[in-house]
């Protein structure tokens, strides 16, 4: 008895640390993609793996990143970066580029995707995932959202995707499909008649909704079929059908889902919520992982940092695949997938990171998005050094056009970003700073500006049931003595955020504590997307030749959880 009651006391520890019991030496930590990186979809080819993530109204669009290991991952690039091959202009922030999947087959590899309200369905190709990929092709045909494809051991490929009930009449509320149409890899275009997979889920007794993101895996002899059920919010889940045959029919497994934390306390410490929209990857020695999206909120479903990526392990057991396998909560850590290979995990997306951005490089590093498609080339990294210099224009990031706005992922639930900006305003309409944007009327906008021709820091929020761009004055300080540079800084800390500027280093003032997170929530705010840290520069509809200096950017966090 003496020896075990300290075996139990280990594994307890294990458990309330998050750590796997049983697990020793290194660990990953989750999210693996920390910030607004939905809907992953991961692929392997030989030793390497690639995950694409949606991007929706951002640009360039559908990040990709790289691993070779599953644990230390970099950004290579994006799918979608030439204005011509993807064209947001009059996109919502939440439409755009919706859930793609990428595989590899044979020398290429391939993406497909929705753009939604403009185009529809479309595939691209490349030989190396670093690009270039080529434009889109589209496939009118394919009648729906997130669209997948799969490449069967005998060559012949797949689309799958989201659909309209039949005959488009809804049993209930949220009834969807899941179809297929064969695929000719070479020419890139649909084949044949479409075919009706799974109609409206895992069991119609329980009116099932929003079935979505399928992707089909092959195992023992059977096509496994994973989906997306129970809508993107808080009773998102995973669920699996399997069937002897391509085309069906596909039997419902009878414990479904096989991921899902709709049913744990939504008052547990530090909740993983939201999980689901899932793509599993086999490693070359046979261990079975999933990819997936989930959510870290703050407080009663409230979270600023958007649908993350998280991975967890996947273990096969009676022929059905089970996710997060010995787990109700999904853990903050697990052990690394080859701990032989890994002599120090090493991931810039995940824990408590910092990033810092001196503007020295040619271009901007991928972390940076551009709020729609630029239309013109209103930025710069060339004409100061170690400054990006951006025009002020005068649209704003209130309407669907392309604002100036360089835009970094809110990726801690605490933290900070921060900037310094060289800028003298000519009138009061003209404005620069650093702003904390969720969507197009949910946003705090931290600048300089003047008032009485002296300089001011000012912060506005948006106002959010007005559609012509409103924003009011929360707070302002007159800066008479400001001579060339003003710092400032943006500080998360769960759910609300304290703003603060300097003139001189390090020596910061607090213009504004306790300004409410909960605003830029996506409970409050709607959408799909998460907050972006923004570089921003508006002359407020009217046109100007004045520009502002942005120099050194950094964010970083020093979260208790990660510690």
């Amino acid at each position: 008895m003496k020896k075990i009651i300290p075996v139990i006391a280990l594994l307890l520890s294990l458990k309330s640390s998050g750590q796997p019991a049983g697990s020793s030496g290194q660990t990953y930590t989750n999210p693996i993609l920390s910030g607004f990186y939905p809907d992953p979809s991961i692929c392997r080819v030989g030793n390497d793996y690639y995950i694409v993530t949606s991007s929706f109204a951002y640009f360039p669009g559908l990040p990709i990143f790289h691993s070779k290991d599953l644990v230390s991952w970099e950004q290579v690039g994006h799918a979608m970066n030439r204005p011509g091959q993807l064209d947001l202009k009059g996109a919502g922030v939440s439409r755009g580029l919706f859930a793609p999947t990428i595989r590899f087959h044979k020398g290429i590899y391939y993406i497909i995707c929705t753009l939604i309200d403009k185009g529809g369905n479309f595939v691209i190709t490349a030989t190396d995932p670093r690009g270039p990929w080529s434009d889109p092709v589209w496939l009118p045909q394919v009648n729906g959202i997130d669209p997948s494809l799969y490449f069967d051991d005998n060559d012949k490929a797949y689309v799958l995707f989201n659909s309209i009930p039949p005959n488009n009449i809804s049993m209930h509320d949220g009834h969807r499909t899941i179809r297929m149409f064969a695929f000719d890899a070479a020419d890139l275009k649909v084949t044949g008649e479409e075919i009706l997979l799974v109609n409206g889920g895992t069991d119609m007794a329980k009116k099932p909704v929003w079935i979505e993101a399928p992707h089909i895996f092959k195992k023992d002899g059977w096509y496994y079929l994973i989906c997306a059920e129970g809508g993107t919010g808080y009773n998102h889940s995973e669920v699996v059908f399997r069937s002897r045959s391509i085309e069906g029919p596909y039997i419902s497994y009878e414990k479904n889902p096989i991921l899902t934390q709709r049913h744990l306390s939504r008052s547990r410490k530090d909740p993983i919520t939201t999980t689901g929209h899932a793509d599993l990857v086999e490693t070359p020695d046979g261990k079975w992982y999933a990819v997936f999206l989930g959510c870290r909120p703050y407080e009663d479903d409230h979270y600023n940092i958007g649908r993350e990526t998280f991975m967890t392990p996947v273990e096969w057991k009676d022929g059905w695949p089970l996710i997060n396998p010995g787990f109700e909560e999904v853990q903050y850590r697990y052990p690394v997938p080859f701990p032989a290979q890994i002599k120090k995990a090493r991931n810039n997306f995940t824990g408590n990171f910092s990033f810092t951005d001196e503007f020295n490089a040619e271009k901007l590093n991928y972390r940076w998005e551009f709020l729609r498609t630029p239309g013109e080339n209103w930025y710069s990294l060339t004409e100061k050094q170690g400054s990006l210099s951006v025009k002020l224009l005068p649209q704003t990031c209130s309407g669907k056009e392309n604002p100036a706005f360089v835009g970094f992922r809110q990726q801690h639930l605490k933290g900070y970003a921060a900037t310094s900006i060289n800028f003298k305003a000519a009138a009061e309409n003209e404005k620069a700073g650093l702003m904390i944007f969720q969507n197009e009327t949910h946003f705090y906008f931290l600048c300089q500006s003047v008032q009485n021709n002296i300089p001011a820091v000012e912060l506005y929020r948006s106002v959010s049931d007005d559609k012509d761009g409103r924003t009011e004055l929360l707070q302002s300080q007159l800066l008479p003595g400001l001579k060339d540079e003003l710092r400032l800084k943006i500080e998360a800390r769960g759910n609300t955020y304290a703003f603060y500027y300097a003139t001189q280093k390090d020596k910061w003032n607090l213009l504004k504590d306790a300004a409410d997170a909960k605003f830029l929530s996506t409970k409050t705010a709607g959408g799909f997307v998460g907050s972006m840290y923004t570089l921003y520069a508006t002359s407020t509809g009217k046109k100007t030749a004045n520009k502002v200096y942005f120099s050194r950017f950094e964010t970083k966090s020093n979260d208790e959880l990660y510690k």
